[in-house]
């Protein structure tokens, strides 16, 4: 039996040769490579599949999320909504614009953001709410959004994990004002370098983020806005574009063998929940264990390999440190970042390698 891949890139890639290859031949041939004809048809495809008007992709999932809070025009003195349990971009970029990130725990069984706690971090600097669609699932955003209606805040969805997902029929990406995704390669729809999109049915937002994507201006040389490098390469919608098509199968392959982790793991460790009304696309495939760490090593020698996403919360990195906060604020998300580890999970994750897997899991916990 071959090695267990965290993720298999390489087989998909073989399953799918000739038409990516195709499509970046095709680039090759023509030349247009940062914003060529197939980054237009690659964003009809995207805007058509979420449900929205514009989809507008772009450099980086980082880049998407900086450019839409420059678009929403907030900077200094303000303040963003979001959860300390996530990758250091969805942070980051409210810091590199001079706004201020403000924390709010998770739910411990899903670990999005705990709705109930979202209106007591409202202050009067408060200008949106930046959840994080983690894992592959989607926070209540029916409640999220009549929060943030009541106060005049928009919402962000950081779908970078989640694209794909649904919840209550409506796509990830499709549920909010704005919302961003990432196709950096380990994303459930990834491309072979870094890469974004941005997904609104708002027309006046989507000319500001494409003015803003560009250097800020529409025109050549002219330049209303304060914008950004955010192109998107060519190449990389071409490999988007190629693998688009058997997209939708590797989604449902990614419920199955999601759903059939969980049958076979239920009783041995903390297995992931899905909310009433949500699909999952299991970007990770993530469990709990006590002694995290000692089960990783153990699962290494036996051939499986993981991964944690994350092992330290967002308020306990040094660059957030003036945020005013402290060790213990945020008990559901930094329990969580002692106890997560992600098994193996990928659309062509073989029923003889998952049950090695579970396996491997059952002997080492047991």
């Amino acid at each position: 039996m071959k090695p267990i891949e965290f993720i298999d890139l390489k087989q998909q890639y073989q399953l799918h040769k000739a038409e990516i290859d195709a499509r970046i031949h095709r680039v090759l041939d023509h030349g247009h490579f940062i914003m060529g004809p197939e980054v237009s048809e690659l964003e009809a495809e995207l805007s058509k599949y979420v449900g929205v008007k514009h989809a507008l992709t772009v450099a980086s999932g980082t880049d998407s999320l900086e450019i839409v809070l420059r678009a929403l025009g907030i900077g200094a003195g303000d303040e963003v909504i979001t959860v300390p349990f996530t990758w250091i971009s969805t942070a980051e970029v409210i810091g590199l614009i001079g706004a201020k990130p403000v924390f709010v725990d998770i739910e411990p069984a899903t670990y999005n953001l705990n709705v109930d706690l979202i209106e007591a971090a409202i202050t009067p600097r408060t200008k949106a709410i930046l959840p994080v669609s983690l894992y592959g699932q989607m926070p209540d955003y029916d409640r999220i959004n009549a929060i943030a209606a009541r106060h005049g805040l928009t919402v962000i969805e950081d779908a970078a994990q989640s694209f794909g997902a649904t919840q209550n029929g409506r796509r990830s990406g499709g549920v909010t004002t704005i919302a961003s995704t990432s196709f950096f390669p380990a994303k459930p729809f990834g491309c072979y370098g870094d890469g974004g999109a941005l997904f609104t049915s708002d027309d006046a937002l989507a000319e500001k983020m494409k003015a803003i994507r560009t250097h800020g201006g529409l025109k050549r040389h002219h330049h209303p806005y304060l914008g950004m490098n955010g192109r998107f390469d060519t190449i990389q919608a071409a490999v988007l574009l190629a693998k688009f098509p058997y997209f939708q199968w590797e989604v449902e392959q990614r419920g199955r063998i999601g759903a059939r982790y969980t049958e076979l793991l239920r009783n041995v460790c903390a297995v992931p929940e899905i909310a009433p009304g949500n699909t999952h696309v299991y970007a990770q495939y993530t469990i709990r264990v006590p002694q995290r760490d000692q089960v990783g090593e153990k699962l290494k020698a036996r051939g499986i390999p993981t991964a944690v996403y994350y092992p330290k919360c967002l308020h306990e990195q040094p660059v957030f440190a003036g945020c005013g906060n402290r060790y213990g604020d945020f008990p559901n998300a930094e329990k969580a970042a002692l106890e997560v580890i992600s098994l193996p999970m990928h659309p062509y994750l073989s029923e003889a390698n998952q049950d090695e897997i579970v396996a491997a899991v059952k002997c080492v916990l047991a």
